[in-house]
């Protein structure tokens, strides 16, 4: 009897052994591919394909004085310095963002509105130059140039199909503007100038219109919006800019230089902005 109950024990044991073989193994979980980090697309730099660049820096939003210098390179390399750095008068209330080539404003600081007194800050592009005789410019210039005669207007009317357009009122049929800025000025401010593509080409109403780069009525006086700058220091920025070189106007604050420049590959002119002369 001893014997039969060892048996079948052992029988019994035989038949768990291959129960438990019968099991299929445990399946481990897939392996997985490491994640790969994609970094994020950078926008295209303002400054793409510009070989000249005017940079105005302020001391912040409200400064209604800045400095002024300008920088050239060679294809897309670095931005090397031309000349020293000149004083600058800007909007009587300083600086708000602009519509220009730098894409929609950041968050912080105020946006230009038409008759806020302040000047955009962002890059721009140039449209034209202008000049009263311009013969007398130190040579020739490379950019457009409007030669400014007693019909020279541009429209400040928000409602107006022309606004924000330099034009010769005798050229137009149909004048839909009250009080433009009469470009040939009693006082001369308009003399030698530059006119800053802000809110333009896509213009839009209310934004803002007619900025200038122009002379100033004295050291330190403050403008409407426009940036103002001494005689000599116009004449060397006409004779200079080159419409072949795509020439862009940077006009910050000084901590939103020191933060955008590098965004845009232009770490160098942070630096230069920071010499005196």
């Amino acid at each position: 009897m001893r014997r039969q109950h060892l048996f079948l024990l052992a029988a019994l044991s035989c038949l768990v052994a291959a129960l438990a073989a019968c099991q299929p193994a445990p399946q481990r979980p897939a392996a997985t591919a490491p994640a790969v980090a994609v970094a994020p697309r950078a926008a295209a730099s303002p400054l793409a394909g510009a070989r000249q660049m005017l940079v105005v820096v302020s001391e912040d939003f409200a400064a209604n004085q800045g400095r002024m210098r300008r920088f050239e390179r060679d294809a897309d390399g670095p931005w090397r310095p031309v000349g020293d750095d000149v004083a600058v008068t800007l909007g009587k209330n300083g600086l708000a963002w602009g519509r220009g080539i730098s894409g929609e404003p950041p968050v912080g600081g105020p946006v230009k509105v038409e008759g806020d007194g302040r000047s955009p800050a962002g890059v721009f592009t140039f449209s034209t130059a202008f000049s009263y005789r311009p013969e007398d410019l130190w040579q020739p210039s490379k950019m457009p140039m409007h030669r400014v005669t007693s019909e020279t207007i541009c429209v400040e009317s928000i409602n107006s199909k022309e606004y924000n357009r330099i034009l010769d009122e005798n050229t137009v049929a149909v004048h839909d503007w009250d009080s433009p800025d009469r470009m040939l000025r009693p006082d001369g401010l308009y003399r030698y100038g530059l006119m800053v593509n802000h809110n333009a080409p896509d213009t839009k109403a209310g934004s803002g219109s007619c900025i200038f780069m122009h002379l100033w009525r004295r050291p330190g006086a403050p403008t409407v919006g426009c940036t103002a700058m001494n005689e000599p220091a116009m004449l060397a920025v006409q004779a200079w800019i080159d419409a072949s070189k795509k020439p862009v106007l940077v006009q910050l604050p000084r901590a939103e230089l020191k933060r955008l420049a590098p965004l845009w590959g232009a770490p160098e002119i942070v630096a230069a902005m920071e010499a005196k002369g």
